[in-house]
């Protein structure tokens, strides 16, 4: 495998949480020498428990272009291409900029698939369907604990969900994942490019681990490395339940390599 030599990542989030969610992964990457960025997607920047009661009145306008196009943007600033690490939504962001060139490396924790690689999976349209409801629109999702702790939270006691909800979850702009459906969302499965990790949870409700070992298997250049890696008892909220210091040192390992 050839090394990799940025020491620069760019930590890009999913939906229904900001940047906030990758505070510990920041320190643990610092610790190992990297310059690290978590930036926020556009109007979720600040405190969950704040953006819950005073949505941001554009939230309704961001959607997936918007989050690709705000990341683009920043990754240009920067004075070597980044590693990307991102997280379900965060993960169909990564492969994107990863297509368009923007990263030295892209891993997938728990990600979103791209257009046309189709879930078919129960778990997936039970958690999705309420976001991308046809008869709400463009209007705010805002998540309940209840749902939260099915799709996020289910390898957690209720009541640590609630906590983990109260402390991260973030009203969510619906137009972002109907972004997903559209055909912004492809990426060429079939030229070559740069190291790709996919990172599964095997009890992830809203992006099972089937559909991340399809999303892997589509890519088809001979060439190219892709990675796939699968971790026993681990729900969607993998990068913050018990145990996520493995799934990290996974990933710098794989990193270093």
């Amino acid at each position: 495998m050839k090394t990799l030599k940025s020491k620069t990542i760019v930590f890009v989030h999913g939906l229904f949480v900001n940047n906030k969610s990758w505070e510990n992964w920041k320190t643990f990457f610092e610790a190992k020498g990297y310059t690290v960025y978590t930036p926020a997607n556009p109007s979720h920047e600040g405190n969950p428990a704040t953006l819950r009661t005073n949505i941001d009145p554009n939230l309704t306008k961001v959607n997936f272009v918007d989050v690709v196009n705000n990341l683009v943007k920043f990754i240009d600033t920067l004075p070597e291409k980044p590693i990307l690490i991102g997280h379900s939504l965060g993960g169909l962001t990564v492969q994107k900029l990863m297509d368009l060139g923007k990263g030295e490396a892209g891993v997938m924790i728990d990600g979103a698939p791209p257009m046309g690689v189709i879930p078919y999976e129960w778990s997936f349209w039970k958690s999705n369907f309420t976001v991308v409801n046809p008869f709400k629109g463009n209007t705010v999702f805002m998540p309940t604990k209840s749902w939260f702790h099915y799709t996020f939270g289910n390898t957690l006691a209720r009541a640590e969900s609630d906590q983990v909800f109260d402390e991260f979850v973030v009203p969510e702009s619906r137009a972002i994942a109907w972004g997903t459906l559209k055909s912004y969302a492809k990426v060429d499965f079939k030229k070559a490019h740069q190291p790709l990790l996919f990172i599964a949870g095997e009890k992830d409700h809203i992006m099972p681990a089937t559909l991340n070992k399809r999303n892997f298997k589509a890519y088809k250049n001979p060439a190219s490395i892709t990675d796939f890696k699968m971790f026993e008892g681990r729900g969607h909220f993998i990068c913050g339940e018990k145990n996520w210091e493995e799934v990290a040192t996974y990933i710098y390992n794989w990193i270093k390599n």
